[in-house]
């Protein structure tokens, strides 16, 4: 690819692409939200005997943290996923350039990390995702139980990892071309992520406030 339509094919991803993609998250998102709001719930007509925000608010706490039978079932599961998710969230939000982005479009900023350590944390994530994969892939149960939408929620989620990391170092020239693969790839992310499993998101907590909303109003500790 020549400078020239390396520019052009930065300043689309830029511009129009990123236009597009935010809005398809942003509406697929609350459509989403809203169907799971208006599904509503049935009238509980017993007397409460107890609160519902507290415990609703504990559990989406509480199940954040790994229970010991699960931990001992699947030590290499737990632990690789912490690391990738940890690591996925500081390259996303603890990037100074990301933090720039960030903050030309919604006006708010916070602290970056050095550069050096972001980069140290995109490796490591990379690492740990492809070893999940390979564990998916080796592993007859999780193979058994893997759906399409598995592998593509998977690459839609590595894609943006490789290609940040890939444009950080220059590793393709023109450097424009690098950078607009990378934010092409945010992009599929941010399209995707409303019509598939990344949705849990945002879903988990509704649906672990909701439980212990539910099990405080019955008196019971969730």
């Amino acid at each position: 690819m020549d400078i020239s339509n390396a520019n052009e094919f930065l300043i689309w991803t830029r511009g129009s692409g990123f236009n597009i993609a935010v809005s398809i998250f942003i509406i697929g998102v609350l459509i989403r939200i809203l169907e799971i709001v208006l599904l509503g719930r049935k009238q509980d007509l017993a007397e409460p005997r107890g609160t519902e925000w507290g415990p609703g608010f504990k559990n989406i706490l509480s199940r954040s943290l790994v229970d010991k039978g699960t931990f001992r079932r699947s030590p290499f599961v737990v632990v690789v996923g912490y690391i990738w998710h940890i690591g996925f969230f500081v390259c996303l939000l603890l990037f100074v350039p990301h933090i720039e982005l960030l903050h030309a479009t919604l006006g708010i900023k916070w602290p970056g990390l050095p550069n050096p350590l972001v980069d140290s944390a995109a490796a490591v994530t990379m690492f740990a995702m492809l070893a999940l994969l390979i564990h998916r892939l080796t592993h007859p149960v999780m193979k058994f139980l893997s759906t399409y939408e598995d592998y593509l929620v998977w690459l839609v989620t590595f894609l943006p990892l490789l290609t940040g990391y890939i444009a950080y170092h220059r590793m393709i020239n023109p450097y424009p071309a690098a950078l607009g693969l990378h934010l092409l790839s945010v992009e599929l992310l941010l399209v995707v992520f409303p019509f598939t499993k990344l949705m849990h998101a945002f879903t988990l907590f509704l649906a672990r406030w909701y439980t212990g909303a539910m099990m405080g109003r019955k008196g019971i500790e969730s």
